[in-house]
């Protein structure tokens, strides 16, 4: 559950969706089931949410530790610079400002020394199988050097099959896979920046990247327990330099924005918010912003569609402020309906007079022409909260001024 700034908030939200809830069942039966879909992507996303769960799995030396590092932008997981540092495989939650993800981390496969936190009792698999009994991952991501893409990987493929198998006994689902190849800012050449200027050594040295890919996926697909659960394999870099005091001295990271679209878009409902609003991934919030604007404004309409002249007033405007509360969620921010309601003052869309002659000149609309009327009415509340959404989007996610939000919100309520 997220912790908002206003408690009250997510009682308002909880109770906004049960009134559309209550109210869509006043319309036809086919319309129902299409707008309790969308009602489940609002439930989802803002009042079930959760830490997402990744199983990290992979040698030691592979970058396990860094990934996660550079997935939440910060120093979150301690990297084990000489020696093993994992202990026995244990679920731990990584905790930001933003939130948390739950981590299985597992001790290094194939490893040479005891770890740091080490249980002798457990083979690093036995450590790991009883965790997954334990909790069922939402994603397995198998961590691989660059340089060990065909170095003895065999041994790894063959534990991430006993995990993948394991995994799918204890819960009956196998979770998707990601292969990510690390240390890709240290292949050929190496004092070519991944973030340098384009030419020949930087275009080498992505070839080099390509291969690597290429040769691990290969790899996985020959697996028939592990091909058809690949969802991706992405070199990356996610060297980050943190000082003592927590700010970053060096930032190499290197498609870690990708990593985290393809992480969200394979995860379950229940999962993105949280991720969304942990990776600070632009593009990853805004595609979560647009899919509640859409489910929002989807709902509006057909409530905007029943044919009780004014009846739609308060559950649309209830609706809009926790569309407004979510985004502003997604991207940071506390989930506080006060903030909301002077995001939509600011638009003009308050609840003022103003706001409530429109809607009564939307409910008389469809009190003269019942059938014309709510279709009218429909496709306003449609288009209003659509331009709310593309609005709350522009000023909380991007980061635009308020003026920018009100001439998006302007032009696309027409």
């Amino acid at each position: 559950m997220p912790k908002p700034k206003d408690e009250d908030t997510v009682q308002m939200i909880a109770e906004s969706i049960k009134r559309l809830e209550a109210l869509i069942g006043m319309l036809p039966n086919d319309s129902v089931k299409a707008l309790r879909s969308q009602i489940s992507v609002l439930r989802s996303t803002l009042l079930e949410n959760r830490p997402p769960a990744f199983a990290l799995v992979g040698r030691r030396g592979a970058g396990k530790s860094a990934l996660v590092n550079a997935l939440v932008g910060k120093k979150v997981a301690e990297l084990g610079h000489v020696k093993a540092q994992t202990g026995q495989g244990k679920w731990f939650d990584v905790s930001t400002a933003q939130g948390s993800v739950r981590v299985l981390d597992t001790r290094g496969l194939q490893e040479g020394s005891a770890p740091a936190e080490s249980d002798e009792s457990k083979s690093p698999i036995a450590s790991v199988m009883l965790e997954l009994a334990r909790e069922a991952p939402d994603l397995i991501l198998f961590v691989v050097r660059a340089f060990d893409v065909d170095s003895a990987i065999d041994g790894d493929l063959d534990a991430l099959e006993q995990i993948v198998v394991a995994a799918e006994k204890s819960h009956k689902r196998a979770p998707p896979i990601f292969a990510v190849i690390t240390h890709a800012d240290l292949l050929e050449p190496r004092d070519q920046r991944l973030s340098g200027d384009a030419g020949p050594d930087l275009d080498e040295k992505k070839g080099h990247m390509l291969l690597a890919e290429r040769t691990l996926d290969e790899k996985i697909k020959t697996r028939h327990k592990l091909g058809h659960l690949l969802a991706e394999t992405l070199a990356v870099s996610s060297y980050m330099s943190v000082r003592a005091d927590g700010t970053v001295r060096t930032d190499d990271r290197y498609r870690i924005d990708d990593l985290a679209r393809g992480l969200f878009r394979k995860l379950p409902a229940e999962g993105r918010g949280m991720f969304a609003r942990m990776a600070k991934v632009e593009s990853v919030q805004a595609e979560l912003a647009t899919d509640l604007t859409r489910a929002t404004a989807t709902l509006c309409a057909g409530i905007a569609m029943i044919p009780i002249p004014i009846a739609d007033v308060f559950p649309i405007t209830a609706a809009q402020v926790s569309l407004v509360a979510g985004i502003a969620w997604l991207s940071g921010r506390p989930m506080d309906k006060s903030s909301a309601f002077e995001f939509l003052a600011a638009m003009g869309a308050n609840v003022g007079a103003a706001y409530a002659l429109r809607e009564a000149a939307r409910g008389l609309v469809k009190y003269v022409f019942p059938g014309a009327g709510s279709a009218v009415s429909g496709a306003v509340a449609f288009a209003g909260t659509t331009a709310l959404g593309a609005a709350a989007s522009t000023y909380f996610i991007k980061g635009q001024p308020i003026e920018v939000a009100k001439k998006i919100f302007k032009k696309k309520r027409v």
